[in-house]
């Protein structure tokens, strides 16, 4: 039973300062640190609970998310919880419409990321409300109600209601088998965090050898600054693993479209299942043209962490610009555009591999693909979900990885809750991690 009036929004600018060991670095992001624009939802009812919802940023710049989550705060304060989610479509399409905000958006950017937190903080409260980890509470949901969540403005031409609930439909069949092979099992996952490119030579076989022993079957590297070091560096991890290995790379939008083409041919002797962001993110037709390009030599092209939107997704797939699709669980509008883009996925059998990683995606993705597999894409085949091993332990429900993989959450909830202590910490500029650290500089 959903109950309860949203009494207070509170928005905190949480960062944490990785870019002093170099963890998240790659070609086009050398110094990042890890950070979230983090929501806090109160109602007045008697249960007490609260909705945590976050946004992925790297450091500076949170605090401008932090003014768009402010800026459209007063479309939820002071609403039912259950008129939110009794006309989720409702809601969705007037925060991201709002007359003024959206021109600065409309749908992307900062007023998007702003319009993720706080969906993500009503996910959390509606699954927390209902006791169940968000993952069980879409599973569970009946497809009528589940479409209900999802504005399909600008993708008709592509996935209608109606064959949105046709697949949903299919999706039924076999739906308690595959719940119980993600309880037994989990979903599989591949790392990120051996190879960032920030990393010596000797922290890379470190943390590679530390993998191999843990059971790590898929491992990606950051590639994109430099050819000669790639090859030496791509060459170290291949030896490292081994030829029966699955190796992805990932230039983070570094290239140009021809560049990129030459680039992979001269790293295609790794053989890599993919390249991610080889161009700029907004390129449909470059990233089409690369996907082309390199299908010959038997590598994929993946790309979705920063992409805008479920317009921006459907024109790739249309394009056959990917051949992996990456979603994230705070660049779109929340689980409700996210829902989508999985089901556009599904028409297209384009398999969906999510960014994670940062601070709290991992937490936040899992439920998204594991309902996935449930009620969806009902496949494993070259599908797998990002684990990156940072800043996990700030958090209240952190992620549980089993023989590398993913194991179904069990606490209700969107497992968006930080640690207070945690938050407390690092919050920019006046948590004590960063009192010391802005004194220090000074000196």
């Amino acid at each position: 039973m959903v109950r309860g009036r949203i009494c207070s929004l509170l928005v905190r600018d949480v960062r944490f300062p990785t870019s002093l060991g170099g963890h998240g670095s790659d070609a086009m992001h050398t110094d990042p640190d890890y950070s979230a624009a983090y929501v806090v939802l109160e109602t007045d009812a008697e249960d007490g609970l609260k909705g945590y919802g976050i946004t992925f940023t790297l450091g500076k710049g949170t605090e401008v998310v932090v003014c768009a989550v402010n800026a459209l705060a007063h479309h939820v304060l002071n609403k039912d919880l259950s008129d939110i989610v009794g006309d989720f479509r409702g809601f969705y399409r007037q925060l991201t419409s709002d007359g003024q905000l959206r021109w600065i958006g409309p749908e992307k950017g900062v007023v998007h990321l702003a319009t993720a937190a706080i969906l993500n903080a009503v996910w959390d409260l509606w699954a927390k409300q209902e006791g169940k980890p968000l993952w069980k509470l879409l599973v569970d949901m009946d497809p009528r109600t589940l479409l209900s969540c999802i504005d399909f403005r600008y993708i008709t031409d592509v996935l209608t209601e109606e064959e949105a609930y046709e697949i949903l439909q299919k999706g039924q069949v076999g739906k308690k088998e595959r719940e119980g092979q993600m309880l037994m099992h989990g979903y599989p996952a591949y790392t990120t965090s051996c190879a960032w490119l920030g990393y010596s030579d000797d922290t890379l076989k470190q943390l590679c050898t530390e993998a191999l022993k843990a059971g790590w079957t898929r491992f990606k590297v950051k590639v994109g600054a430099d050819l000669q070091d790639d090859v030496r560096r791509c060459r170290l991890i291949r030896n490292m693993i081994g030829p029966e290995k699955t190796l992805m790379m990932d230039a983070n939008q570094r290239w140009d479209v021809p560049e990129a083409v030459k680039w992979m041919s001269k790293l295609a002797e790794f053989k890599p299942l993919w390249i991610e962001e080889p161009t700029s993110p907004d390129d449909i037709l470059g990233h089409a043209t690369i996907s082309k390009a390199l299908a010959p030599l038997g590598i994929g092209v993946a790309t979705g962490e920063q992409c805008h939107n479920r317009v921006i997704f459907k024109q790739l797939l249309q394009a056959k610009a990917l051949q992996f699709l990456q979603i994230d669980s705070c660049r779109l509008g929340s689980v409700n555009e996210n829902l989508s883009v999985l089901l556009m996925a599904k028409k297209f059998e384009i398999p969906v591999c999510p960014h994670a990683g940062g601070v709290g995606l991992c937490e936040l993705v899992q439920h998204l693909i594991i309902f996935d597999f449930i009620s969806v894409s009902a496949s494993l085949q070259n599908r797998m979900c990002e684990y990156v091993d940072h800043l996990h332990e700030h958090f209240r429900y952190p992620v549980i990885i089993k023989k590398a993989s993913y194991m179904p959450p069990k606490d209700a909830g969107y497992s968006t809750e930080m640690k207070e202590e945690s938050v407390k910490k690092h919050q920019y500029p006046d948590g004590e991690v960063w009192k010391k650290l802005l004194a220090a500089q000074e000196n």
